[in-house]
């Protein structure tokens, strides 16, 4: 059995461990990493308005993985830390197991499933390997040892993972749904797939598994693996269950537009991630507030349905090695013990001051979850206004340096809208007991003219918009950022005007807004104007390049690009030239195209924007001579680049 893919090191020299791919793309800290994209940002706080009727995602839960082959399984007492809601458990309600390529090792996986069952959460499962006699090699680039589903397999490895999930249903555990492969897209220690092998799979043998089917399960949520799916209606029949995994995917990838166009009637799961790293103790603070931004972004975003880890009892995960509850652990409870599966999430400003992330669900008519992150270093207040609502009861939970989910007093409401207060680095869940709201002034304001754009530059823009009326007064306006079907609520100015910062250069933005009064009620939306920042020149860059490892004839080269512009570059293509013959056979981070000695690489999704300040890192294995050494020429854009 292999080592778990979070533990593993580099086997063997020709392939970069699943840590050093991470290393690249910005998931550990040890390397220079890109900033995360933030949400525009508005010049002073705004108002939470939350609103009840714009329903999002129905959420299904919060979770992790046990996997007894590669670590002990969780103890009696753990699994009810894990899975049970009350005071110093998690809540979680979706437990991960594997499917064992070995059908020996399948009832090692019951006790725990079926326990976690019994407190109301759901199972799915995931394969690693077929079993053995399905699998070939092949050879994949520089591995020659790559494993693969036999082409002749495919029913029988339909009928396997039929098997585990019938074993696992007459043991007690209805599984929820199962998985094609873990990973097909990093797969060095099991067994890779492409994404025209999982079409053909799902068109022709998944509909013979009696459950729900997950795919394709892409380790960095890479859309070209997915992407064929959703165009295939055949292969899109058969899947029920659109999963992904978040390792290092930066925050501006995690939009799916074409999920929304063509998934309808499809459910969408993030089912892996440990964040930010493994590396680090999952106690450390204020690093563990992390956790709570990433599952923010994963809920917003992303619009996931879930949101799993990886091991639920480790070092670095939310349940230690003592069975105790982590801080990485409390930030998940903040959402987990609160959001139950079945509740909604609700329209409410993302980032409504800066280093603040706010997110609300609604669960039936009476109660209303909000979960407020600061990331900030001071003390702030928050307003928040849920429409035509009136708020009857705010209770509220804390996590900080020195809590854990720790209940506060009460706080006191006026209307439809309370005031939280949310100390310096800490997560926050309000349960709000709510109603209809009755009696007073029930008539909205009219809708704004226009937004107009005056002052635009490479990263900010000032709105403006013709004023709204009112039978009794505008309190304010909402400015939001629309983008598809989603808004993001990114101003609220107490005036006709606004200025919009935090925006990336050359990229077009479509802004509308809304008037509110002070009963809380909110007009219908203004008409949309779209506004294209300006762009950027060429601007300076810096490079490092080093060399991760070599071999015989080969190496792993890594290569950092820094932005030491004052603006975002976007689609950037860096040049450079090889002097000694050196050819590359494999990149991640982004495209590369070779003409002898000239190279030059395009980013991939998630490397696509440099921001002002921050940088991006691009590793690659390429064979050589005798001699290796260090690229000349680096341009970025046209520009030239300093190189250390």
């Amino acid at each position: 059995m292999t080592s778990p893919p979070d533990e593993s090191m580099i086997k063997e020299p020709e392939f970069p461990s699943r840590r050093a791919v991470l290393a690249a793309l910005g998931a550990l800290p040890v390397f220079a990493a890109a900033a995360p994209a933030r949400p525009p940002s508005a010049a002073a706080a705004v108002d939470a308005f939350v609103d009840p009727s714009a329903q999002r995602q129905t959420i299904r839960g919060f979770g992790g993985m046990n996997h007894t082959a590669w670590i002990d399984d969780l103890t009696p007492a753990q699994r009810d830390t894990a899975f049970g809601n009350d005071e110093g458990q998690l809540g979680f309600s979706v437990l991960r197991i594997p499917v064992h390529e070995d059908q020996a090792n399948w009832s090692n996986e019951v006790a725990t499933a079926r326990r976690a069952i019994e407190h109301g959460a759901l199972v799915i499962a995931a394969p690693w390997n077929p079993p053995a006699h399905m699998v070939e090699t092949f050879v994949r680039g520089d591995q020659s040892d790559a494993k693969r589903l036999r082409h002749d397999m495919y029913g029988a490895y339909a009928q396997h993972l039929n098997d585990f999930y019938e074993f696992m249903r007459d043991n007690g555990v209805d599984l929820y749904a199962i998985s094609v492969q873990n990973e097909p897209d990093y797969a060095h220690d099991w067994t890779w797939w492409t994404p025209e092998e999982m079409i053909r799979f799902l068109r022709e043998n998944a509909g013979s598994i009696g459950t729900r089917i997950i795919a394709p399960e892409s380790f960095q949520y890479v859309k070209s693996f997915s992407d064929p799916i959703l165009n295939d209606p055949e292969a899109l029949a058969n899947l029920d269950i659109l999963g992904a995994h978040l390792y290092g995917t930066p925050y501006e990838d995690f939009p799916y537009p074409l999920f929304e166009q063509k998934g309808g009637g499809k459910e969408l799961w993030m089912t892996e991630v440990y964040h930010p790293n493994s590396s680090d103790s999952a106690d450390l603070w204020p690093q563990a507030l992390e956790v709570g931004e990433h599952i923010h972004h994963a809920m917003v975003d992303a619009g996931f349905q879930t949101y799993l880890w990886w091991y639920i009892r480790r070092s670095y995960g939310p349940m230690r090695e003592d069975g105790q509850i982590s801080k990485r652990g409390a930030n998940m409870a903040h959402f987990s013990k609160f959001v139950r599966p079945g509740y909604v999430r609700i329209e409410a400003p993302s980032n409504p001051q800066t280093d603040v992330y706010t997110s609300a669900y609604k669960g039936g008519d009476s109660t209303v979850v909000i979960v407020a992150v600061n990331k900030g270093t001071s003390q702030v207040s928050q307003q928040f206004t849920l429409a035509d609502s009136t708020v009857s009861g705010v209770s509220s939970w804390l996590t900080d340096a020195s809590r854990n989910v720790a209940p506060q007093g009460g706080i006191a409401a006026s209307g439809g809208s309370f005031t939280g207060e949310l100390p310096a680095r800490s997560v926050t869940t309000f349960v709000v007991d709510v109603g209809s709201s009755t009696g007073g002034d029930t008539e909205p304001p009219t809708a704004p003219g226009a937004p107009t754009a005056s002052e635009v530059t490479a990263t900010s823009v000032t709105l403006s918009w013709s004023a709204s009326t009112d039978n009794v007064g505008v309190a304010g306006y909402d400015v939001v950022q629309v983008s598809g079907g989603t808004e993001t609520q990114v101003a609220s100015p107490a005036t006709n005007q606004a200025t919009v910062t935090g925006l990336s250069a050359e990229t077009a933005y479509t802004f509308a807004v809304y008037a509110r009064d002070a009963a809380g009620n909110r007009s219908t939306r203004s008409t949309t104007a779209t506004v294209t920042t300006e762009g950027t020149s060429a601007g300076t860059c810096g490079v490092d390049y080093r060399v991760v490892g070599e071999w015989g004839s080969g190496f792993q080269g890594e290569i950092v690009i820094h932005n030491t512009g004052s603006a975002a570059l976007n689609d950037w293509t860096l040049a450079f030239t090889f002097t000694a013959g050196q050819t590359i056979n494999q990149m991640w981070g982004g495209t590369p195209t070779q003409d002898g000695g000239t190279v030059s690489v395009t980013p991939v999704d998630w490397t696509r924007t440099i921001p002002a300040g921050g940088s991006v890192t691009v590793g690659f294995i390429s064979s050589r001579g005798s001699n290796n050494p260090a690229p000349t020429d680096f341009t970025l854009n046209g520009g030239t680049c300093t190189t250390t």
